[in-house]
């Protein structure tokens, strides 16, 4: 049927990718927690070292464009998984704090390039009856990616220098990746962007596993014939339609980040906590809870996508997630939850009374300690989930100075009802597992879909710069925006999110189930 083993491994082999991306995303908030404590850092000083990853990100998503529809889509997978592996070797011998910033620049720069540069690859050499299935295959494995680094960060938690191990796991991966990709075929559309028809013909045969793909091969070519005249700037002129298309990726990139999924997911321990939950029960169902609802509920998406489409999980998607914000900011508003000074800036000497083994508590109960210790992971994707939080919050509780409790009665402000307390976790597990249907892995597949080859990359690259630059000004003041208006009007907010991006789907959305990327390109050009 045109999808034989070799077409899936190639895919699967591009989509370690997104395994590595979620890795990435997900394991700073465990690793922060040790360097923090190494280097002695200030708030602001963790957050620039989380951030310096989204400005890597943002740099390569301008500027990567180019270089996949110059260089092609396979060899900037081998340069990005080349700039991990350099990137994470970088920080390993090193305890500085210069370092740790450039070693995560180059780590950005690598999973933003890899990231446009895989879906592209993938919808380029799948068949189009399994396009879905294959380029969801990436988001399914960044998931994954998420769940392993928490794992991780569990493991190495209480090892001494334990971060290194964190930072380190990832290079013998991002090796085999390079070497492997160096062995399977550049994509056949970028073959023929370049007017090498043979090797395209040759590249198809091999991926659909038939003697003779001349059909698909004129398909391609006479798509390819007009497209590869656009410059960049035809991005935004109306020739072909193409600035609707772009206005259509854009707004769905919008969509992604500002319906919340990257913030709650942030400060879901923070959130839990303040809504009742103990610091170890927090942080553990935080981590293990969220990720898994992440991997389970990506799992039917990436199956059936190419038999229910891409809309209709859009759709499905949107829908639950405004109900399940619309729950949680309902019973937050009965909870009155209390979130200010979550990230104050501290001292050398506040840091060093929170590490793990000084069990000292000074000024404040311990759920301030917990505050300002959980916050400080800032910006980091899902950071808070680390369970080595929970462990210092256990080692604080029972504060062995003298034996004693040195946090007191005070250490809730006031008990949670129970049943608010579990609404509150279910509808967060709810809202995850509906972001991870839709807007999560079914946004990049849309995009890889709607823009034609020739400037297929570069379109890819402008949906991602804005994806990152919105997700780096959100999580840059989702602290402060909760403070000024409490947690119940920012899921309000989403919630109203959800539901914009609901009406923008049906309205604008084409649904592409069973379409070759030509006739999806010639239909849209109308």
């Amino acid at each position: 049927s045109g999808c034989g083993t070799f077409t899936f491994l190639s895919s699967a082999i591009a989509a370690i990718s997104g395994l590595l991306m979620g890795y990435e995303l997900g394991l700073i908030s465990g690793a922060l927690l040790q360097i923090s404590s190494i280097l002695a850092l200030s708030c602001k000083e963790q957050e620039i070292i989380v951030s310096s990853l989204l400005f890597g990100a943002l740099f390569a998503s301008l500027t990567g464009g180019f270089l996949i529809d110059r260089f092609g889509r396979r060899f900037a997978i081998i340069i990005a998984s080349s700039l991990l592996v350099l990137g994470s070797l970088v920080l390993l011998p090193y305890e500085s704090y210069e370092i740790l910033i450039v070693g995560r620049i180059a780590i950005g720069i690598s999973i933003s390039l890899s990231s446009i540069a895989t879906c592209v690859y993938i919808a380029e050499i799948a068949p189009q009856h399994r396009r879905g299935l294959l380029v969801s295959l990436n988001e399914l494995m960044i998931v994954i990616g998420i769940l392993f680094a928490y794992i991780s960060n569990y493991a190495f938690a209480s090892v001494s220098h334990g971060w290194k191990y964190m930072f380190g796991l990832v290079i013998p991966l991002g090796a085999l990746q390079a070497i492997a990709m160096y062995f399977l075929p550049p994509s056949p559309r970028f073959l023929v962007m370049k007017n090498n028809d043979e090797a395209a013909r040759k590249v198809l045969e091999r991926l659909r596993g038939t003697s003779d793909a001349t059909k698909e091969l004129t398909v391609i070519k006479s798509s390819l014939k007009d497209e590869h005249q656009y410059s960049f700037l035809d991005l935004f002129r109306s020739k072909n339609n193409m600035r609707a298309r772009m206005l259509v990726g854009l707004t769905l990139v919008f969509f992604v980040q500002t319906t919340g999924q990257p913030n709650i997911l942030f400060y879901a321990s923070t959130v839990l906590k303040s809504v009742g939950f103990q610091s170890n029960e927090a942080a553990s169902l935080a981590s293990t809870g969220v990720g898994v609802v992440k991997v389970v509920s990506t799992v039917p998406a990436t199956v059936f996508v190419d038999q229910v489409g891409s809309k209709t999980f859009l759709c499905i998607g949107s829908s639950i997630m405004a109900v399940s914000l619309i729950t949680m900011g309902l019973v937050n508003r009965n909870i009155h939850v209390n979130f200010t000074n979550v990230c104050r800036s501290q001292s050398p000497e506040d840091l060093f009374l929170q590490r793990p083994g000084n069990f000292t508590i000074i000024n404040g109960s311990l759920k301030d300690l917990f505050a300002s210790m959980a916050s400080t992971e800032g910006l980091s994707f899902d950071a808070q989930k680390s369970p080595d939080v929970a462990r210092t919050g256990e080692l604080n509780r029972t504060a062995l100075a003298g034996g004693k409790s040195t946090t007191g009665s005070h250490m809730e402000s006031g008990e949670v009802p129970v049943v608010l307390k579990w609404l509150s976790l279910a509808s967060l597990l709810v809202y995850v597992a509906a972001f991870s249907i839709g807007l999560g892995p079914m946004s990049w597949l849309v995009l890889s879909e709607i823009f034609p080859g020739g400037i297929r990359g570069r379109a890819m690259a402008l949906t991602s710069s804005m994806n990152w630059g919105i997700n780096l000004l959100i999580s840059l003041t989702f602290l402060t925006v909760t403070e000024l208006i409490g947690l119940s009007w920012v899921c309000f907010i989403y919630t109203i999110m959800s539901l914009a991006s609901l009406a923008f789907v049906i309205v604008f959305i084409p649904e592409t189930k069973g379409c070759s990327l030509e006739q999806i390109s010639m239909e849209l050009a109308k």
